[in-house]
């Protein structure tokens, strides 16, 4: 029995330096919201855990709301959400003073509407914009119809959770080792317990 909790012991420090030494996938979670006249939107994003040399993290997933309607989807970074094409985005977002880049993050919505906050470094005086493509939808930033829009907004985001990779084999070892010494206590008054019985008889 002793043998068996050793060999156990000695599998789980072993795990612990092979799995513990393998890199586990982790994320950012993020609080988005914007404002201007007529428009407010506001979600979640799920970012990577590492921000590339300007301070950027990559947008990998979102969720929602705006005006009301459901965010149903992130616009693949190097496509242009549809009625404002060839403007690409790239989603990214930041910590910086500002936030998102000259091509910003797109989305689309339960409506069958499409929208992409980014930074008009254009402008006379820099700030956010929001470029809005409502149905009937016709390709090409050139024809903005009545029902869509380029609007000034404000944007704020925030890190609101960083997530923890858990590991299952590391809880299990933690198991294993603090269970062993109670094991090894157990077999030992039982040898005990056997030798007073055999003085007895």
């Amino acid at each position: 029995m002793k043998n068996l909790v050793l060999s156990a012991i000695a599998l789980a420090t072993t795990s612990g330096l092979v799995f513990g030494t393998m890199p586990a996938a982790s994320a950012l979670s993020w609080s988005w919201n914007y404002s201007g006249t007529g428009v407010a939107a506001n979600g979640t994003f799920t970012t990577n855990d590492t921000p590339n040399n300007l301070g950027f993290y990559l947008i990998t997933g979102i969720t929602g709301k705006r005006n009301g309607e459901t965010i149903t989807g992130l616009q693949p970074a190097g496509t242009p959400i549809p009625g404002n094409e060839p403007f690409n985005v790239d989603n990214l977002i930041s910590l910086n003073t500002q936030q998102l880049t000259g091509d910003g993050f797109g989305y689309s919505t339960s409506g069958g509407n499409y929208s992409s906050p980014f930074f008009a470094s254009f402008l006379p005086t820099p700030s956010y914009l929001e470029v809005f493509s409502a149905p009937p939808i016709t390709p090409g930033f050139e024809n903005l119809g009545l029902e869509d829009s380029e609007l000034p907004i404000s944007f704020s985001a925030t890190i609101i959770t960083v997530s923890e990779p858990t590991s299952i084999v590391s809880l299990l070892i933690l198991g294993t080792l603090v269970g062993a010494p109670s094991l090894l206590k157990r077999h030992n008054l039982s040898k005990l317990t056997q030798k007073k019985l055999e003085k007895v008889s």
